[in-house]
């Protein structure tokens, strides 16, 4: 899989899919403007592993906040709730998810357009079928 997909500003490259990993993960590179980020929510069949390249972001992640910028990482298990925001932008980090399959709700949020909080409805019932709960507002609401 080489397209990228942009929704609400961000722009996601899956660089390796389901089909190229035999399920086991993905990775998707990701670039996103400042003051971004997704409302609190909760995987709950993937591991997820933010890699910063470039901006700085605040993550909240299980009730602690904290910042990552170029070079540091982020450890993200599955069922653990938590949301970002890029605070020095744009951000460029790479997504590695285990397993793989997420990276689908990126294309098909991209493919619809869905706003947020407008298409919410839409959006939760994407996401549910990506094992994806959404718990609370995006950081800075």
């Amino acid at each position: 899989m080489s397209d990228t997909v942009t929704w609400l500003g961000t722009s996601y490259h899956t660089i390796l899919d389901a089909a190229a990993s035999n399920g086991a993960m993905s990775i998707v590179d990701s670039t996103s403007p400042e003051g971004s980020g997704p409302p609190r929510h909760i995987h709950a069949a993937e591991d997820e592993v933010f890699i910063m390249l470039t901006g700085v972001c605040e993550f909240w992640m299980a009730g602690e906040t904290f910042t990552r910028g170029p070079g540091e990482t982020i450890f993200i298990p599955r069922g653990t709730e938590h949301t970002f925001r890029v605070l020095e932008g744009p951000s460029r980090h790479m997504l590695v998810l285990t397993p793989a399959g997420f990276e689908g709700f990126f294309v098909e949020m991209a493919k619809g357009q869905y706003a947020i909080p407008d298409d919410m409805e839409k959006i939760v019932e994407i996401g549910a079928a990506h094992h994806l709960t959404f718990t609370g507002p995006p950081l800075g609401a």
